[in-house]
C-alpha cells in the first residue's frame, strides 16, 4: 500500500496506526536487552530459586550473596567511548565564498546543537538497545548562524527504547525508508498520555491516545520533501552472545560469597574421648576475654577452611578476559593498566583490536551522518535561500577517528620532520593551545616588549 493510502485523512485511526506499525526490520525487544543490560535484572538478582531464608531457630532472615559483573554495560560505554571519544570531524571542501560560507554554517549548526554529546547519547542507545532515531525540526526564533541571521532554529532529539519509547520505521520494496514512527507516552494533568508520530517526506501526523480513545491531533504539511528523522540499527547489542558467560562468572562470585560467609569464622575445636567440662565464655564480640576449661591432657585449637581461592581467581579472570577478547574490546580498567607493565609504544599496540572494531562498526554509522548532513542541507535551503545553489555543491565527508593514546611530543617531531624542520605552528596558536593566559593578543604584546632590547640600554655587570 501506498504512504499517502496508508495516511490518508479520514481513515480509522486504530487501522493507519496498524499498518504503520509493520516493522520490516528484525530487532531484538528492549525488554529482553534490558535484563541484559541492567545488573540489577540478572538472573543473580532475579532467581526465584535463589533466595534470602528464614532461619526458624535465630528468628532473622539468612540473606544470601549477590554479586553481580556490569559488564554489558561497560562494553556499550566502552564502544561508544572508542568512536566518539575523538569527535567526529566533517571536512568541507569549499570551492568559493558562498561555498566557505555554507560550511561554516553547517559547523555552527552541528556544534550549537552540541553533537559531540548527541553522538555520545545515540551511541549509547545503538550499542544497547540496537536501535536509534534523530529527529530534526526547526523552530520560529530569530537565530544567527556563522554570522548569518535566520528566523529558524534548528534543533535535534534523540528517541530509544531505552527511553521507553517505540520506533516504527516502514520501508517499501526498494529498501525505501518511506514513513518513520514514534510512539511515546507523557504525562499531563497527573494522566498518562500516549502519542504516536508519523512523519513521511511530505507530513507529520500526530495521534493521541487518553482513555483507550485514539484521535488526530496534528496533521502538518513538510516542505523539505524529506524524511527528517534519521534511523540507525543493529542486529544485536554490542555484547553479542556474552551474557551467559557473565552469567556464569556471577554465579561463581556470589556461591563462594555464601561459602565464605558460613566458612571464614574459624570454629573452635576439641580433639578429646572424653566428656569435657568448659568454663564461662562471655559469649559476646565486646567481652575483653573468654575463659574456657578442658582436661589436662585434651587438644584443642582453632581450624579454618581451606579455600581453594586460586581456582575461582582463574576462573573469573578467564571470562573476563574472553568477553573483552570476543569483542575486540580493551580493557582498560586502573587496575589492569597499572598490573601490566610496557612501554608507551606498547600501549598503543593494544588498539589495534578496537581500531579495526571501530573501523567494523563505522559504516551504519557512515551512512547515518550522511543522511543526516543531507537533511541539514534541505533546512537550510529553507533559512538561506540565497545559498542554495552553494549548499547544494558543498562537498562534505564525515571521518570516524577511533580512539588511541598519542604522543604529542612524537606527533610534533614527526610533523617537523615531513615539512623539513619548517615551523609548523604560529606563536599565537601555540600561546592559545597551552592555556594559561585569558587574552592571547596581551600576552604576545608583553612577550615582545620583554625580548625587544633597547639599543640606549646598557650592559649591566
Amino acid at each position: 500500500m501506498d504512504i499517502k493510502e496508508i495516511t490518508q485523512q479520514g481513515r480509522d485511526a486504530n487501522s493507519v496506526i496498524s499498518d504503520l506499525k509493520r516493522k520490516s526490520v528484525s530487532v531484538p525487544a528492549w525488554s529482553k536487552l534490558r535484563k541484559e543490560y541492567d545488573p540489577k535484572e540478572h538472573p543473580v538478582m532475579t532467581d526465584k530459586n535463589y533466595r534470602d531464608k528464614f532461619n526458624k531457630k535465630t528468628g532473622q532472615m539468612e540473606k544470601v550473596t549477590r554479586i553481580t559483573l556490569g559488564l554489558q554495560k561497560l562494553a556499550v560505554k566502552r564502544m561508544t567511548e572508542l568512536m566518539f571519544a575523538i569527535p567526529v570531524r566533517r571536512v568541507y571542501s569549499p570551492q568559493d565564498d558562498a561555498e566557505k560560507k555554507v560550511a561554516e554554517i553547517m559547523e555552527a549548526i552541528f556544534k550549537k546543537n552540541r553533537i559531540n554529546s548527541v553522538n555520545n547519547e545515540r551511541g549509547r542507545y545503538l550499542f544497547a538497545s540496537c536501535e536509534n532515531v534523530t529527529l530534526w525540526y526547526s523552530q520560529e526564533k530569530d537565530t544567527i548562524y556563522a554570522g548569518e541571521k535566520s528566523k529558524l532554529r534548528l534543533r535535534c532529539k534523540n528517541f530509544s527504547p531505552m527511553n521507553g519509547d517505540a520506533l516504527y520505521p516502514l520501508f517499501d520494496e526498494y529498501d525505501d525508508l518511506i514513513a518513520l514512527s514514534m510512539e511515546y507516552t507523557r504525562t499531563e494533568n497527573n494522566k498518562t498520555i500516549t502519542y504516536f508520530d508519523t512523519y513521511t517526506d511530505s507530513e507529520h501526523i500526530r495521534w493521541r491516545t487518553d482513555g483507550g480513545t485514539t484521535e488526530e491531533e496534528v496533521r502538518e504539511q513538510i516542505e523539505l520533501e524529506k524524511i527528517t528523522g534519521l534511523y540507525i540499527q543493529r542486529p544485536e547489542p554490542i555484547w553479542e552472545d556474552q551474557s551467559s558467560n557473565v552469567y556464569e562468572a556471577e554465579w561463581t562470585l556470589s556461591r563462594n560469597g555464601n561459602y565464605i560467609r558460613k566458612n571464614a569464622r574459624p570454629a573452635w575445636v576439641v580433639f578429646s574421648d572424653e566428656k569435657i567440662a568448659h568454663g564461662k565464655s562471655a559469649g559476646n564480640d565486646n567481652s575483653g576475654r573468654d575463659v574456657i576449661q578442658y582436661g589436662k591432657n585434651d587438644k584443642a585449637g582453632y581450624v579454618t577452611w581451606q579455600q581453594a581461592i586460586e581456582s575461582i581467581k582463574f576462573h573469573i579472570e578467564e571470562i573476563k578476559r574472553e568477553f573483552f577478547m570476543e569483542l575486540q574490546l580493551p580493557d582498560m580498567s586502573m587496575e589492569n593498566m597499572k598490573a601490566t607493565p610496557m612501554s608507551g609504544e606498547a600501549r598503543k599496540m593494544m588498539f589495534i583490536d578496537a581500531q579495526l572494531k571501530v573501523e567494523d562498526e563505522s559504516g551504519i554509522w557512515l551512512e547515518f551522518f550522511d543522511r543526516e548532513i543531507n537533511v541539514i542541507r534541505a533546512f537550510m535551503k529553507k533559512m538561506y535561500p540565497q545559498y542554495a545553489t552553494a549548499i547544494d555543491s558543498l562537498a562534505v565527508e564525515v571521518e570516524i577517528t577511533p580512539y588511541q593514546i598519542r604522543d604529542e611530543a612524537e606527533r610534533i617531531s614527526n610533523l617537523t620532520n615531513a615539512t623539513g624542520g619548517k615551523a609548523i605552528m604560529s606563536q599565537k596558536t601555540a600561546v592559545a593551545n597551552l592555556g594559561y593566559v585569558d587574552d592571547v593578543d596581551e600576552e604576545l604584546a608583553q612577550i615582545a616588549k620583554e625580548s625587544t632590547v633597547s639599543l640606549f640600554d646598557e650592559p649591566t655587570e
